[in-house]
């Protein structure tokens, strides 16, 4: 599985590390059965240039807090079978935006940048939160799979349980 995280916000550090962010792609994949070649890029960037990505291909003013760009629209494996190769795609956050966001949720930033992660890979794998079922869906399924990452490093987080993402994504 190849994953790569570009740090191109201009903050350094990070406010999570790349490590962790790379580690957190790998586990949700592994838990959704992604073929172990599949490619993701996660990429951090500042207000200005998700401001662009924001208007571009939403036509909505603004830095947002994460975006998606699937590729190969790959999709979760089932029981006992992995998904087809290729590329899944890319994940861009905004750490000042989640910074924002985190201080008005009460939980750290690293741990909105997770949430945002694992939201983000949701989506390229096509998961959405258009309607209340699929909202339900997407939303325990990245709770779940935040709190299993989280528990293999002996953390929690308050952040899993923040399902306001929904109204800012």
């Amino acid at each position: 599985m190849s994953i790569e995280v570009l740090n191109e916000s201009g903050e350094v550090p990070s406010p999570v590390s790349e490590q962790e962010l790379a580690d957190l792609g790998r586990h949700v994949l592994d838990q959704l059965r992604v073929h172990p070649q599949a490619e993701l890029t996660i990429t951090l960037v500042d207000e200005e240039t998700m401001a662009a990505l924001h208007v571009q291909w939403m036509d909505l003013p603004g830095p947002t807090d994460v975006m998606s760009f699937p590729m190969d629209e790959l999709r979760p494996g089932h029981e006992g079978e992995e998904s087809a190769a290729g590329m899944l795609g890319d994940v861009v956050l905004c750490p000042s935006v989640a910074r924002r966001q985190a201080q008005g949720a009460g939980h750290a930033v690293g741990d909105e940048l997770l949430l945002l992660t694992t939201h983000g890979i949701l989506h390229l794998l096509g998961f959405d939160h258009a309607e209340p079922a699929e909202k339900q869906e997407m939303f325990d399924l990245q709770r779940t799979l935040l709190l299993t990452f989280l528990a293999q490093r002996g953390r929690s987080t308050s952040a899993a349980d923040d399902d306001s993402v929904a109204k800012r994504t």
